[in-house]
Order: structure tokens, then C-alpha cells, then sequence
């Protein structure tokens, strides 16, 4: 198979984005007087969108509709004004986005991060590279591991499903590719485990970013 497109993820995968996260969570949660978490402990909270991030964070006991909205709320004000602070491109990623570029070959991003926020991060932290379309979660649009998002990207693109690298840090990410019908690569350098990339379906997995350019030869 040739591949033509690489469509990623955005946290734990082009993005480091977990210090400011968990900050802005621990943040919330302070607020409301919840016990906070190590940051360690957001990489199992984080992939799923704002609002499950929020039930996860906070004790069982005080996961009601409206305590989840307040609580949603407050992270999205803390994470404006703290969003980056400490996010950064991965090591070697900017090194992958340049060769890629130079090969032709089409990027994009899909992310259960809100729209305006994966907008706004890409523009930011990722304008030095073209992504032909950048995808936050939509009110009106299933979050991943749907192919919903994915298989509107590839429309847009005029490209097939299978002439798709698909590259996640989780096994939401490797759903998602595969039930898109496209290639599914695990990134072993963002949140998850190599064990859940796999059991997630992931059909390869690559310690650095620049050993995606092995799949394209």
C-alpha cells in the first residue's frame, strides 16, 4: 500500500500537553475543594474529551450532571489561561513534520480536544507546518474512537480510508483508525502503554517519531 495521508492525534502524540492539563485540572478540582491527582495519573484521564476527563477526576461520589458542569466549566477556564505554559512539540516531531512536508505527503489532526482549542494549539505550536485540515470535537459530531470525524476527513481530502497512516498515543486512536478502515500506528512516546496500543489494534508501534518514515518506503 502506498500511503498518501498521515492524519494524528494531538495530545500524547504531536503534543506534550499533559503538565498543563493536569495543572489546570488539579487547578478545578482546588477550587471546588476535591482531592487533586499526580500528573501521572492523567495519562489514564486524558483521550476521551473534556467531559470524561472531568467524571475521572473527580471522586465517585460527586460525578452528578451538575457538579460535572461546574467542573467542566472551571477546567476551561483554568486550561485558556494556562494551555501552554509547558506544552511542546514531542523530540522529534518537528524533525518527522519537516520530512513529511518535503515528501508531499497530506497531514492532518484529529482531536476529542475541544475545536477551538485544537485550532488553537496547532496555529501556535504547530504553524511552521501545513495540516491540510486540523479537527477538534464538535458538538454535532461523534468524538473518537468513531470513524464519524475520520472518514469526513479523508472525503474532504478526496483520498481513500486505506491511503491513511493513522498515528495515537491510545487505544481510542487505534479504534478509531481501524474502524475508519485505515492504518493504525501506535505511538509509544505519549500517554498509553505499548500493551493497550495492541490491544487497541494497532498494527505497528514506533519508539520515536521518525520511524514512521519506515512505513512510507
Amino acid at each position: 500500500m502506498t500511503y498518501k495521508a498521515v492524519l494524528f492525534d494531538l495530545d500524547g502524540t504531536l503534543l506534550d500537553t499533559l503538565q498543563d492539563i493536569a495543572d489546570s485540572t488539579n487547578k478545578a478540582l482546588g477550587y471546588f475543594d476535591f482531592p487533586q491527582h499526580r500528573v501521572e495519573v492523567y495519562k489514564y484521564f486524558i483521550g476521551d474529551g473534556r467531559e470524561v476527563l472531568a467524571i475521572r477526576a473527580l471522586p465517585e461520589t460527586h460525578r452528578d450532571r451538575v457538579t460535572v458542569d461546574k467542573l467542566i466549566a472551571r477546567m476551561g477556564e483554568e486550561y485558556a489561561i494556562h494551555w501552554s505554559d509547558n506544552t511542546r512539540p514531542y523530540e522529534g516531531v518537528p524533525e518527522l513534520l519537516d520530512t513529511l512536508a518535503a515528501l508531499g505527503i497530506s497531514m492532518s489532526i484529529l482531536s476529542n480536544k475541544p475545536h477551538d482549542f485544537t485550532e488553537l494549539m496547532a496555529s501556535r505550536l504547530l504553524s511552521l507546518w501545513r495540516f491540510q485540515i486540523v479537527a477538534g470535537a464538535l458538538p454535532d459530531v461523534p468524538k473518537k474512537p468513531s470513524p464519524t470525524a475520520a472518514l469526513d476527513i479523508a472525503k474532504r481530502l478526496s483520498l481513500k480510508p486505506g491511503e491513511f497512516l493513522y498515528v495515537g498515543d491510545s487505544d481510542v486512536d487505534m479504534k478509531t483508525a481501524i474502524s475508519a478502515g485505515m492504518y493504525p500506528v501506535g505511538a509509544t512516546w505519549g500517554f498509553r502503554t505499548s500493551k493497550e496500543l495492541l490491544k487497541g489494534g494497532a498494527k505497528v508501534l514506533i519508539d520515536k517519531p521518525a520511524d514512521l518514515l519506515k512505513l512510507l518506503q
